[in-house]
């Protein structure tokens, strides 16, 4: 089983969106995915409670309690798991970070944004896992998303080269309890979540080898 952690010390960095898109891939590519919530507001939960499948499975959870559903989740055949954090909760994201296999922080190119990776650096030091970041929300004119990469890969980050645009059919998809690949299957967006997934897919693999 493998674990990935979503993380970020910034609320509306995409965090839920990805972690829906991801765990719907995962589910596609015939694996036994389960989401685990530790968001106090429940981000994901919401967005599993407005969709009409019975999978992926979504488990709401306090930090304590993740080594334990970790374990159980495993026993029962799980094949990766998606962890969902909220933005400044400390205690969630260090838990996230010592049990996962990989971490995966959300950034929109902005300013704000940026300027939070240092912090949210920080955690990775309370687990072993590598970290990638995902550019979201990226314009589809100006380079913005060109100088968020050298800026963090200067800060010594490894940006997933796959970036997913600002489009309308994430909002859209969320809203019914879906994403992108459900909602306008061949559209721009989906496009873009495949690449995203196939690239941590292959991250997943090359960390077995």
């Amino acid at each position: 089983m493998k674990t990935i952690a979503i993380i970020g010390q910034k609320g509306g960095t995409g965090k839920t969106n990805l972690a829906t898109i991801l765990l719907v891939a995962f589910e596609n590519d015939g694996k036994l995915s389960l989401g685990v919530d530790l968001d106090p507001q429940a981000s994901l939960c919401k967005w599993a409670d407005r969709r009409h499948a019975d999978t992926p499975a979504i488990l709401p959870m306090v930090a304590r309690r993740l080594p334990h559903a970790l374990t159980v989740a495993a026993a029962q055949g799980v094949d990766v798991v998606i962890i969902d954090t909220a933005g400044r909760a400390k205690e969630e994201a260090l838990s996230a970070v010592k049990v996962a296999d990989l971490v995966i922080i959300p950034l929109q190119p902005t300013t704000d944004d940026l300027e939070t990776f240092a912090a949210t650096r920080d955690y990775l030091k309370f687990g072993s896992a590598p970290a990638l970041v995902v550019l979201v929300m990226v314009e589809s004119r100006g380079t913005l998303h060109e100088q968020a990469t050298r800026f963090l890969e200067n800060m010594g980050a490894e940006v997933c080269p796959c970036m997913m645009g600002r489009r309308v059919a994430h909002r859209h998809a969320s809203t019914a309890g879906l994403v992108p690949a459900e909602y306008e299957q061949g559209g721009k967006a989906a496009a873009e979540c495949e690449r995203i997934h196939a690239y941590i897919r292959q991250k997943l693999e090359g960390l077995e080898s």
